[in-house]
């Protein structure tokens, strides 16, 4: 069952996993029309390009904008949940040992057990946050659905079974099995659903900051090319 799920099953999550980010980001861009974004991208690139990279870095980074700013709470419980997110899978020993075991990687880099841990709680406590905000503020209620609920369930799932695995909580085996399954289920539903930002993110930020730095060039230049 273990090599089964850690070999040809984990395979097929990366296959559909990146696959389907390459067919998002490919129906993105070529998705993209002057005539209705009404910016002409290919003119100006330079500042394009620049201010592409300034609106990214500027959402990148916590507090890095006005509307990170506007909600310095909310902003670091987001920047917790989303930085353990991230790190963790991707640094955890745990992680490296399958690649080594798996695919002979053995140049994989880590993070200490104590900080693997801390990020985990972290994206523990912070989705606890998410839901209490969710119920809480109208505003943000009104705009929830049984399908967000989900996605955080889906997202969590991993992170909480595997920190019962590594603190051996309960029956060691069963939730080892657990983990994997529901961090597989996570990678292959990704490009399907809005978890589908975390490229998605980079290319709508992107846009947004070539839009507004073409139209800037074309302003102080020689006026807009429609």
């Amino acid at each position: 069952m273990y090599n089964f799920i850690t070999g040809p099953l984990l395979w097929l999550s990366f296959i559909i996993f990146f696959g389907g980010l390459a067919w998002r980001v490919v129906s993105y861009i070529r998705g993209l029309d002057w005539r209705l974004d009404r910016v002409a991208y290919r003119a100006h690139p330079k500042e394009g390009l620049k201010g592409a990279l300034q609106s990214i870095l500027h959402w990148l980074f916590p507090y890095g904008s006005h509307g990170w700013r506007a909600k310095p709470v909310y902003t670091l419980v987001f920047f917790v949940f989303h930085v353990g997110v991230v790190v963790v899978p991707l640094f955890l020993v745990g992680h490296a040992v399958i690649l080594e075991e798996r695919w002979g990687i053995r140049w994989w880099p880590t993070i200490p057990m104590w900080l693997a841990d801390t990020l985990t709680i972290g994206v523990i406590v912070s989705t606890v946050f998410i839901i209490i905000r969710r119920i809480g503020l109208p505003e943000v209620r009104i705009l929830t659905t049984l399908y967000d609920y989900f996605l955080l369930a889906l997202t969590v799932t991993p992170f909480v079974t595997g920190f019962v695995v590594v603190q051996r909580l309960g029956d060691y085996t069963f939730w080892l099995y657990v983990h994997i399954l529901s961090a597989e289920l996570l990678l292959i539903f990704i490009p399907f659903t809005k978890l589908y930002h975390v490229v998605g993110f980079f290319l709508s930020r992107g846009q947004i900051g070539a839009d507004f730095g073409i139209k800037r060039a074309y302003k102080a230049k020689r006026g807009f090319a429609w």
